[in-house]
């Protein structure tokens, strides 16, 4: 097993930094970078400890001691006959935009001793998109890199035209000398050494602070309240996820600007790539908390609402009344070498902001927020109804997106809509779970304009609309031979015939009649779907299937969340339970976190689920989940009560 496998993670205030099991950062790069980041840049590359000369020894590699901070113990080398003169145990905590440590010395000797301490440092303020394993290479030109020593620790500074990112390094006791670091003749790594007297049996402490200050934001970054965390009092493991998965939306949420210019708080998708206000990922996380946090979506809707569509933009995918896929703070995105400062390239984000607009008022039983976003929420019907498809085509499509995301449904990996033989859908593509999106955004705002905007007409209107989309989406899309519904019509209307759990996805949005609905739902729990942890992405047994795929055969939590909503309105109780059962037996294994994405091995073949290897964790739709669970086999309890 690798180093990168055993890495440590810590997140807090938007902020995170990943560290090697001696607590150092040596700058990796690929699918596990580590370093400081934040707003979508590394902000601390380098940060390699030598003690007497060498890499100090483990006695107790870097752990997280909670989710913000961790501890580890070093000493010098040494042997039986002379052991270590004296051992570091360091402590690290990551808060806003800041990076902190604490070495404390302790001398094992009852003479006095002298410990050197060198300590190499660097900056390269890499945008995340750079730290990809896609062998991607982007163009800075003009892009220029400094370090310069200050009394006590150090500065670095990016420059390039506009931009401008820093970060400081605070030592106390400041070091004893600053030198160019060995081998760095053309970087701006520095190392810093001390020389610390430590008496007989005694102790000394160095402290070190690391602030980022990335380009935009004011030099202190903010902090994000955090709700009261009571001690855990779960006695079952169900409610023991929960728990996990509503601190981890807490360690995920950061500040944006809502829609009036306020700040608001919305969970980010996850770590360590998207720790970004994503749409769908935001939307779909605050749908699963809204019986227990209603604030969140209200928080979601309005951030959304703030940065819809005005204009036509083809690079970012931007078009009046369409809600973002997702945002973006890093060099890359603010001179437009990626799309992603504001990226548009989803197909559902727009129907499920307005699931989710009813939904809050339907919850809470206010009509706020309902009236405040009436425009965005009409802009947004605008748009499924003209740009997104629906009346040209009869369903929302998308087209593949050469310079951004190819497929923009939730399976948003190049090939995942595909068919039996393996080969991706070509465009315009109508994938299935987005109607049922669609349909029930229509039947659900149709609602608000009766209930809430008093406009009668517009309601009448959009019901129409629904049901005629529900009429002709069995014709177009269900598949007599498979009995199941098709995963997507390509741009000829051929049905792209791979069975897919987005299937699921139907029933929850009530698309289906109840007898297509619920035979959808039983052919879901079958062993080439079911894995025993969670329903697969793709049917096992197909050509295009593959177990490690990320969407062609591994299992979401998310997805499986979705589908036991789905299962729940359709009153399939047992399907429910086992889709619980098996999500919840796989959480156990992870320490309560539900990781985004497991591979789709079977239960029987292994004692736990295989880890997908490139998943976030944390990662926001997948830490709601369990509160989706709770609340599908709540609803069918009920219904077995009456």
């Amino acid at each position: 097993m690798t180093a990168a496998d055993h890495r440590v993670q810590l997140v807090r205030d938007a902020t995170f930094v990943r560290l090697d099991p001696d607590a150092a950062i040596s700058g990796t790069r690929g699918t596990t970078p580590d370093g400081l980041f934040l707003r979508d840049a590394r902000h601390l590359s380098r940060w390699q400890l030598a003690v007497d000369g060498s890499s100090p020894i483990a006695l107790v590699p870097a752990e997280a001691a909670t989710d913000d901070t961790a501890e580890c113990v070093l000493t010098p080398r040494g042997t039986r006959d002379k052991p270590p003169a004296y051992t570091v145990f360091r402590r690290q905590t990551v808060t806003a935009g800041t990076l902190t440590e604490r070495l404390r010395l302790v001398s094992n000797l009852p003479d006095p001793v002298t410990a050197r301490l060198d300590l190499t440092v660097d900056a390269d303020f890499a945008d995340l998109f750079e730290l990809r394993a896609d062998d991607r290479h982007y163009a800075k030109p003009g892009g220029r890199y400094t370090a310069h020593t200050t009394p006590d620790g150090l500065h670095f500074d990016y420059h390039r035209a506009d931009w401008h990112a820093r970060t400081t390094l605070t030592c106390h006791p400041a070091p004893d000398t600053v030198d160019t670091a060995q081998g760095a003749a053309q970087s701006t790594a520095r190392t810093l050494s001390w020389h610390l007297r430590l008496d007989g049996h005694g102790e000394t402490e160095l402290h070190l602070t690391v602030r980022a200050h990335p380009h935009g934001l004011p030099l202190e970054a903010p902090a994000v309240p955090h709700p009261h965390r009571q001690a855990p009092t779960a006695t079952d493991d169900l409610s023991r996820s929960c728990e996990r998965g509503l601190a981890d939306v807490d360690l995920l949420t950061i500040p944006v600007t809502g829609v009036d210019g306020d700040e608001v708080h919305v969970p980010a998708a996850g770590i360590p790539w998207f720790l970004t206000l994503f749409g769908r990922d935001s939307l779909l996380t605050s749908y699963f908390l809204l019986p227990y946090r209603p604030d969140t979506a209200a928080a979601t809707l309005s951030a959304l609402a703030a940065t819809q569509g005005q204009r036509y933009d083809t690079f970012s995918g931007e078009q009046p009344g369409r809600i973002v896929h997702e945002t973006r703070h890093g060099e890359l995105a603010h001179f437009r070498q990626i799309p992603y400062g504001r990226y548009y390239g989803a197909v559902d984000a727009t129907p499920l902001f307005l699931v989710l607009l009813h939904a809050h008022y339907e919850t809470t039983s206010d009509s706020t927020l309902a009236l405040r976003l009436e425009r965005h929420a009409r802009q947004a019907v605008d748009w499924m109804l003209t740009d997104g498809g629906l009346e040209q085509h009869g369903y929302l499509v998308y087209t593949p997106d050469p310079g951004g995301l190819v497929n923009q449904n939730w399976k948003d990996s190049q090939g995942a809509i595909c068919f039996t033989d393996g080969t991706q859908a070509k465009g315009p593509i109508a994938v299935s779970e987005a109607q049922g999106y669609a349909y029930d955004a229509l039947q659900r705002t149709a609602e608000l304009a009766h209930e809430v905007w008093r406009d009668k007409p517009y309601a009448h209107r959009l019901r129409d609309a629904a049901a005629r989309l529900r009429s002709r989406f069995t014709k177009d899309f269900w598949m007599p031979e498979a009995d199941f519904p098709a995963l997507a019509l390509d741009g000829g209307g051929q049905q792209v015939d791979a069975l897919a759990s987005d299937a699921g996805h139907l029933l929850w949005s009530g698309i289906l009649d109840a007898e297509h609905a619920r035979r959808v739902g039983r052919r879901l729990l079958a062993p080439d779907f079911f894995s025993g942890w969670a329903i697969r992405t793709l049917a096992a047994g197909q050509k295009p299937y593959h177990p490690l795929s990320y969407h062609r055969g591994s299992a979401w939590p998310h997805d499986n969340a979705v589908i036991a909503l789905g299962l729940a309105r359709y009153k399939l109780a047992d399907e429910v339970d086992t889709v619980t059962e098996g999500l919840i037996a796989a959480a156990a294994h992870h320490g309560y976190r539900l990781p985004e994405v497991i591979a789709g091995y079977d239960r029987f073949a292994t004692t736990g689920p295989v880890p997908y290897p490139h998943s976030s964790s944390p990662q926001a739709w997948a830490a709601a989940a369990p509160l989706a669970l709770r609340t599908a086999r709540q609803q069918v309890r009920k219904e077995r009560r009456t």
